[in-house]
């Protein structure tokens, strides 16, 4: 648990407190853009955009918490959501081109030997067939281990709500689950899951929070 103090130094733009930030919180919240995504990728830039994004707006960020966890994961909700819209745009647009020839994708043979990747994919697929709020109130409570209290900070309402959410979710999100893996995976739905760059590799993304 951060002390109050560690508040402070994030909103005077202390670099350390950022980088401690970072090797405190940047696996929880590649973790919940991997697995919303699939694509680990995208995942990347979304921590990099969130941390990026968090230094911009270091100054919100109060005492309310003694860990400033929920106010991160509050901006990393957003960032995925605003890149989700993105990415949505650009495939509408690459739809409308000519089709190429299809290119063998290697990954497809790793990934269809791992039956929890599979099962993984399986539940994003569910998970995209829920009601938004429904969606992250899971994720965050369940795929990135947030406490309801937190989880209602991120999202803005009430603990209650949250509980509820998810105890409705768990239950759909189970059922959809098993329908995703009795049905043929959709074309090019494997692909996004074997690539990616190393998350270390946007480490260096932390010089230009200096």
């Amino acid at each position: 648990m951060e002390s109050p103090s560690t508040h402070a130094r994030l909103r005077a733009g202390d670099p350390e407190a950022f980088r401690e930030l970072f090797a405190a919180h940047a696996q929880l919240v590649y973790g919940y853009a991997a697995r919303a995504t699939g694509d680990l990728a995208l995942a990347e830039d979304v921590v990099s955009l969130t941390f990026l994004e968090a230094w911009r707006l270091r100054e919100r960020l109060n005492d309310a918490w003694d860990s400033p966890r929920p106010w991160l994961m509050g901006i990393a909700v957003n960032v995925l959501r605003n890149t989700s819209r993105a990415r949505r745009r650009y495939a509408r647009a690459m739809a409308r081109l000519p089709p190429r020839p299809p290119v063998p994708d290697l990954a497809d043979e790793v990934v269809d030997r791992a039956a929890d990747a599979e099962r993984l994919a399986a539940a994003r697929r569910a998970l995209g067939r829920l009601r938004p709020a429904h969606r992250e109130v899971f994720m965050l409570c369940v795929w990135s281990g947030l406490g309801y209290a937190e989880a209602a900070a991120v999202l803005g309402v009430r603990v209650g709500t949250v509980r509820s959410r998810l105890s409705r979710t768990r239950d759909r999100l189970r059922t959809l689950t098993e329908e995703e893996l009795a049905r043929p995976e959709p074309p090019g739905g494997r692909g996004q899951v074997g690539g990616g760059r190393r998350l270390s590799a946007i480490r260096s993304n932390q010089e230009g929070l200096r």
